[in-house]
């Protein structure tokens, strides 16, 4: 089914009831069926724990539906509703009481519905969600539609998603919400002086040039923000290369691109009142006679000289060149996402994304609507000292600092090729290595409901 058919509006079938129970609400929401539903019940000695649920038979088929949640003291799964996207036949269903948060509850079972079939029918339900009135329907549904086109971008292969692939999802994006796009592909990149997107991306085949993917939309005189996503369709760590368990799962280097894309597509559809500029370096990082080399020096669109440490740490410098151009408007906010160090994944796991900024207003709030959403980020620091590990001999930076602190040196390293002090580095995995509840197994979208849920509280 399509996760994005999802939801239908109140009163529109005759919806099966999803009832939420706890241990402490069971008996009054039991109370509340009739008596052959209760029957049932007791002979199937259901019990309120938390994911738990039962189908009760009724006379026309299915006559509703019971699932466990978690107590009053309980640690709560905002997104636990999503399992029943799994388990759920055919129908449409409401929500016969609310649960803990009805709007990520919704959302939950919309975004657990997802399924990725462009290679293989997938099996699943063809349910249908009513929403109270209260919950506003089409915004869920362009949430749903931004992390369905980040998961489909990240689960495609790179032999189907290379940049000139990126390319045209960014510009079918751009199409659909009217908004202007244009490329620099090749050695056209080093007459626009990016000379770093075109040194990581040049030994890639003609096909899968390397290219700078700029998109525009809104209204000039509007506050300006900028996303910044990295889009490294695969990555074999170039001559640095990875080993093959690194290597396996590199189709999700370009996350950091589908996430921008799909936080655009969540602004352009909302039609926030601010001018959105999109940007993606897209690159293969292949291995050839033409690959760059571990201790060249290259000189960044910026003008600070770069020496490769490392050939395996790519992103942040196509990310640098790309965040130069988007620090020369000086916009309001800038934000880049990309899934960048090994080292964040070991210092907050695979399901927490790490964030950086110097704006300590910003982070605040960011943190408290990643909460909200269910949609979880922690703030690591750029801290400063650090900056000593990036020092090079020979050339103003290197790309890589020490074996230790590795997201922060990183951070660092983007940090030198931005002004504005409202930036936001994201560090994400974009990835679920096992399913979740509201998040299948495979390529995930983080960080862009939060950042959106801000966006949208200043610019609606």
């Amino acid at each position: 089914m399509s996760a994005l058919s999802i939801f239908v509006a109140r009163g529109t079938a005759n919806a099966i009831p999803i009832w939420f129970v706890t241990a402490a609400t069971y008996a009054e929401v039991r109370g509340r069926l009739d008596a052959e539903a209760r029957a049932f019940v007791d002979a199937a000695k259901f019990e309120p724990k938390a994911g738990r649920h039962l189908l009760l038979p009724g006379k026309a088929g299915l006559s509703g539906v019971l699932f466990g949640l978690e107590g009053a003291d309980d640690t709560k799964d905002l997104f636990l509703p999503g399992r029943l996207a799994q388990s759920l036949p055919d129908g449409v269903y409401r929500f016969a009481n609310e649960p803990h948060d009805g709007r990520l509850a919704a959302l939950a079972i919309a975004l657990g519905a997802y399924r990725f079939t462009r290679y293989r029918k997938a099996d699943g339900s063809d349910i249908k969600l009513e929403v109270s009135q209260s919950l506003d329907r089409d915004d869920l549904r362009h949430i749903v539609e931004g992390v369905t086109l980040a998961r489909n971008l990240i689960n495609t292969p790179a032999n189907d998603m290379g940049p000139a692939d990126l390319e045209a999802a960014s510009r079918e994006l751009a199409a659909r919400h009217k908004a202007e796009i244009r490329t620099t592909v090749g050695d056209d990149l080093l007459a626009q002086n990016f000379t770093l997107i075109h040194a990581v991306g040049r030994a890639a085949a003609a096909q899968a040039a390397p290219r700078l993917i700029d998109m525009v939309w809104g209204d000039p005189n509007h506050p300006r923000v900028t996303l910044v996503g990295k889009g490294v369709c695969f990555d074999t760590g170039g001559l640095d290369i990875k080993p093959d368990t690194g290597m396996l799962n590199m189709k999700k280097d370009m996350g950091g691109a589908a996430t921008a894309l799909a936080l655009g597509h969540m602004i352009m559809a909302r039609s926030l009142k601010l001018r959105l500029r999109v940007l993606i370096p897209a690159v293969e990082n292949s291995i050839a006679g033409t690959s760059f080399h571990p201790r060249d020096i290259y000189t960044s669109r910026k003008g600070i000289t770069v020496e490769i440490g490392n050939t395996d740490a790519e992103g942040r410098l196509i990310l640098a060149d790309a965040l130069s151009l988007a620090d020369d408007e000086k916009p309001e906010l800038i934000a880049d996402f990309a899934t960048l160090t090994g080292a964040a994944r070991v210092a907050l796991g695979p399901d927490l994304p790490a964030f950086f900024t110097d704006d300590d207003v910003l982070a605040d709030d960011l943190m408290a609507r990643g909460l909200a959403e269910n949609d979880p980020l922690w703030r690591l620091p750029l801290w400063r000292p650090y900056e000593s590990m990036l020092e090079s001999k020979v050339a103003d930076i290197n790309n890589v600092g020490g074996g230790q602190g590795g997201a922060i040196t990183a951070a660092l390293f983007m940090r030198r090729f931005v002004t504005v002090k409202s930036w936001l580095h994201f560090d994400l995995f974009a990835w679920s290595a096992s399913a979740k509840p509201g998040r299948p197994e495979g390529g995930d979208c983080q960080a862009a409901r939060a950042l959106y849920a801000l966006l949208a509280d200043r610019y609606g």
